[in-house]
């Protein structure tokens, strides 16, 4: 794996230290630090980025804004959200805006090399106070969707891989549930991905919530 990330934070210090890190990684091609959002989209529109470090409070274009546009320019990329805040409201709105993982600074050095490389494969990184925020959040808004309008777009078998997705299920679990093998369910996985135009598992859950395919638990 040659991963290229991209770390966007206003304090020098931080971002700098952050980009030496990574760059011992051997996993890591390359790790550029830039001060802010305007800066963090205009690299993206000049260079092929993999993953990108996103502060969230900075001045001018907040991390918010900027991960909307970076990921409207590159599709493709992730966007891993690492603050200090581990506050209900930016973790959603995060997500909401594309992102597929939320840390705090305070994250080990190594840790943070390992949610880099996860999201660079695809999978949601998220610590579990910011997955009880995000679940929180989607539950208690109302449905803005059509359900079966939404599961309309699936095959009956991707439903079923959709609902026990929505519900937090593990591929491990769908397996046994569905009586499938493991790698039957990745593969309808990425069909449901792909159709629904989610980036990872997290969006399916506020995608599940938010047209009312997955209701709340009382």
């Amino acid at each position: 794996m040659s991963i290229r990330v991209l770390i966007v934070d206003d304090q020098e210090l931080f971002r700098d230290a952050i980009a030496l890190t990574l760059g011992r990684d051997a996993r890591i091609a390359s790790a550029t630090a830039v001060a802010g959002g305007a800066e963090a989209i205009a690299h993206v529109r000049a260079h092929a980025v993999d993953v990108v470090l996103m502060d969230i409070r900075m001045p001018g274009i907040d991390g918010i804004a900027a991960t909307r546009e970076v990921l409207r320019m590159r599709p493709g990329a992730r966007v891993l959200v690492l603050t200090t805040f581990d506050l209900d409201e930016y973790v959603y709105d995060a997500i909401r805006a594309g992102a597929s993982g939320f840390l705090t600074k305070d994250i080990a050095p190594a840790a943070l090399a390992d949610a880099v490389v996860a999201v660079a494969a695809g999978d949601p990184v998220l610590s579990e106070s910011a997955t009880q925020a995000v679940l929180g959040f989607v539950r208690d808004g109302r449905p803005q969707g059509d359900g079966a309008a939404a599961l309309a777009l699936l095959s009956s078998r991707e439903q079923q891989v959709a609902r026990l997705l929505a519900a937090g299920a593990s591929n491990e679990q769908i397996a046994r549930r569905l009586f499938l093998s493991e790698n039957t369910v990745k593969t309808h996985v990425k069909a449901v991905l792909a159709k629904l135009g989610l980036p990872d598992r997290v969006h399916v859950v506020i995608w599940a919530y938010e047209n009312g395919v997955q209701r709340p638990r009382a």
